[in-house]
C-alpha cells in the first residue's frame, strides 16, 4: 500500500481492536479491513512486449480491422520503450456483431493481462461505479474496484461494454460518474466511496464499446478516443466464415471438416442471400442451419453432401431472403446508378426521370429525406442554368412536368451523396441521350456546380463491383480514400474523377440518342409579364 493509504488502513484496524466484537459496526469494520487487504494495490502483471506475437495474435482472432490492430501495436510499442505510460481510453464505436468485445479479449490475451468484462447496459444507479458509503447497511464497493479485486492485478484490461446504454435517474448519473474514471489526468487517484482512500488506475487500459455515439455524454465522449469499425464488405466477410464461423459451427454441431466442407461460392450465396448486416451473427446462424441440416443426415445415416455447393445452400435454406440490386441496361433515357452507404455495407440506387406533358411541376418520390430533396432541387436549378450550353430549350422546363424517383420505395434514403447522379439523370432524359453503360457515380453538387466529396468510398467501391459495374466517377478530393483500398479490389474498375458538374458530364453522357427517345417539342405560348398587368392610379 501507499504511505497513505497504510496509515488509513493501521487507523481501521486500531479503531478495530477497540470495539466490541458483539458491537453491529463489528463485522462491518471487519469486511473493509479484509477487502483493504484483498486489493492488488502493487500488483501488476507483466506485460508481453514481444509485438510480432501480439500482431500474431490480433490476426489469427479477427479478420480485417487494420486501424484498430495498428492503434494497439502503436500503444504497446510507446509503452514498451517508455515502460510507464498512462493507459489511454480507446472507444470502439460500430453496429453489433462487428467483434468489438471480442477485441478487448484478445488484446488482453496478446498483453498477457488480466481480462476484465464490464457491462454498462441498462446500469443507472451512479453506486454501480462509485460505491455506497460505509455508513449505510449493506454498503458495497463500486464495480470496478470490486472487478479489479477479482482479477487480482491493478493493470487489468476493461471492457466497458454498451457505455452508450447507460441510463440516468433519480438515484445519479453514472456518465457522470465515469468521468473521473476514464480521465487519463483524474484516475491515478480515483475514490471509490466504499474504499475512502485513493485508487490508482492510470496503468488500467479501458477499452469502451458503443453502437452509437449520441447518446454518450459530450464530456465523456471527449475523454475517449473513437475507433470507427464500420462494419465488413463482402470479401472479409468470407475470409471470416471460412476461417472462423464454419470451423466453429462444425465443432458445436458435432461434426469435422471430414464430415463436409463448403465452397468460397456457397459462403457468398448465404452471406449475399440471407443475410444484411454488418456484423458477422446473422451470418453464424445461417451456418449453424447448414451445419444442423447436416448433422441431421448424418445422425439419421441418411446420405449428405461431403461439399456443400451454391445449390445446397438454397435447397436447405429456402429461397432467397434478400435480393441484390445489379447493373441495368442503359437504353432508356434518365435511368442512372448511383452508389449508397448503409449500414450493412455498400449498395447501387438507381435514379429514374421521366417526363410529361404539364406546367413544370416537379415530383419526388421513393421516401426521401430532407438532404436528398435538397439534392434534386440543387441539381435542377442548376441543369436549368446551363440550359443552352447543353441545348435544352428553356421552355421545356415549364412545358413539361418532370417526376425523379428511387425505386424501392418502402426503403428510406438520405445522405449528401446523391447529388450528380440526380442531375445526370435529370440531364440524360430532357436531351433524351444515352448514359454511358456500367457506369455508377457517388458526389454531391454545389449551386455554383462544383462537385463535392462523400464518405463511405470503400464499401461503395465494393457494392459497385459486386453489381458488375466498370465505371465509378467520383470528386476528385475522394482520391485519398481510393489509395486506401487495396488494389484487389480495384481490379477491372475505372475511377473517373470530377472537380465540377461539366467533368461528370464528359464521362457519364454519350452523344448518341436512346433506342426510343422521346420527342420533346415546345408550344409557343406568350411570356407572362414579369409584374403582371401595369395598372394606371389617378
Amino acid at each position: 500500500m501507499a504511505p497513505a493509504v497504510a496509515k488509513h488502513f493501521t487507523k481501521e484496524v486500531d479503531k478495530l481492536s477497540r470495539v466490541n466484537p458483539a458491537a453491529a459496526e463489528y463485522p462491518m469494520s471487519v469486511n473493509y479491513v479484509e477487502f483493504l487487504l484483498d486489493l492488488p494495490w502493487s500488483e501488476y502483471t507483466k506485460d508481453n512486449f514481444n509485438l510480432t506475437r501480439t500482431r500474431k495474435i490480433l490476426d489469427q482472432d479477427h479478420y480485417g480491422l487494420e486501424k484498430v490492430k495498428d492503434r494497439i501495436i502503436e500503444y504497446l510499442a510507446v509503452l514498451k520503450l517508455k515502460q510507464d505510460m498512462k493507459a489511454p481510453i480507446l472507444c470502439l464505436y460500430g453496429p453489433p456483431g462487428v467483434g468489438k468485445t471480442s477485441l478487448g479479449r484478445s488484446v488482453a490475451k496478446a498483453l498477457g493481462r488480466k481480462y476484465v468484462r464490464m457491462s454498462l447496459g441498462g446500469v443507472r444507479d451512479e453506486a454501480e461505479i462509485r460505491g455506497h458509503r460505509k455508513t449505510y447497511v449493506g454498503a458495497m464497493p463500486g464495480r470496478l474496484i470490486s472487478q479489479i479485486k477479482k482479477a487480482g492485478a491493478s493493470n487489468p484490461v476493461i471492457i466497458l461494454d454498451e457505455i452508450d446504454k447507460v441510463g440516468a435517474d433519480f438515484r445519479g448519473d453514472p456518465q457522470s460518474a465515469l468521468l473521473e474514471v476514464l480521465d487519463p489526468e483524474q484516475n491515478s487517484t480515483f475514490t471509490d466511496n466504499y474504499l475512502e482512500v485513493e485508487y490508482d488506475l492510470s496503468k488500467v487500459l479501458f477499452i469502451a464499446t458503443a453502437n452509437a455515439l449520441d447518446t454518450i455524454h459530450p464530456a465523456l465522449r471527449d475523454r475517449m478516443e473513437i475507433i470507427d469499425l464500420t462494419g465488413y464488405t463482402l470479401e472479409e466477410k468470407t475470409q471470416i466464415a471460412k476461417k472462423h464461423l464454419w470451423p466453429k459451427v462444425l465443432h458445436e454441431n458435432g461434426l469435422t471438416p471430414k464430415d463436409v466442407s463448403i465452397t468460397q461460392p456457397a459462403l457468398q450465396r448465404v452471406i449475399d442471400d440471407y443475410t444484411r448486416e454488418s456484423g458477422v451473427r446473422g451470418l453464424e446462424r445461417k451456418l449453424g442451419s447448414v451445419a444442423r441440416n447436416i448433422a441431421k443426415s448424418k445422425a439419421l445415416k441418411e446420405p449428405h453432401v461431403a461439399v456443400l455447393e451454391p445449390k445446397d445452400i438454397s435447397r436447405i435454406l429456402g429461397a432467397a431472403t434478400f435480393d441484390r440490386d445489379l447493373y441495368q441496361d442503359n437504353e432508356t433515357a434518365g435511368v442512372v446508378t448511383g452508389l449508397a452507404w448503409t449500414s450493412v455495407g455498400g449498395d447501387i440506387l438507381f435514379i429514374e426521370s421521366l417526363l410529361s406533358r404539364g406546367r413544370g411541376k416537379v415530383t419526388l418520390s421513393g421516401q426521401l429525406g430532407d438532404v436528398m430533396k435538397e439534392s434534386a432541387v440543387t441539381a435542377l436549378s442548376y441543369l436549368r442554368s446551363r440550359a443552352d450550353s447543353l441545348g435544352i430549350d428553356h421552355r421545356l422546363f415549364d412545358q413539361y412536368d418532370l417526376h425523379i424517383h428511387f425505386p424501392e420505395g418502402a426503403v428510406p434514403k438520405d445522405g449528401p451523396s446523391a447529388g450528380i447522379a440526380i442531375f445526370t439523370s435529370i440531364a440524360s432524359v430532357f436531351t433524351q441521350r444515352k448514359i454511358r453503360s456500367h457506369l455508377a457515380m457517388t458526389g454531391e453538387i454545389t449551386l455554383r456546380g462544383k462537385v463535392l466529396p462523400v464518405g463511405g468510398i470503400k464499401e461503395k467501391i465494393l457494392a459497385a463491383k459486386r453489381a458488375g459495374i466498370r465505371d465509378v466517377i467520383l470528386c476528385d478530393k475522394n482520391r485519398k480514400d481510393i489509395q486506401e483500398i487495396s488494389a484487389e479490389y480495384l481490379k477491372d474498375l475505372t475511377i473517373h474523377y470530377a472537380a465540377r458538374v461539366d467533368d461528370v458530364l464528359k464521362v457519364a453522357l454519350l452523344d448518341e440518342l436512346v433506342a426510343n427517345p422521346i420527342k420533346l417539342t415546345v408550344r409557343d405560348e406568350p411570356t407572362p409579364a414579369l409584374y403582371g398587368p401595369s395598372v394606371e392610379v389617378s
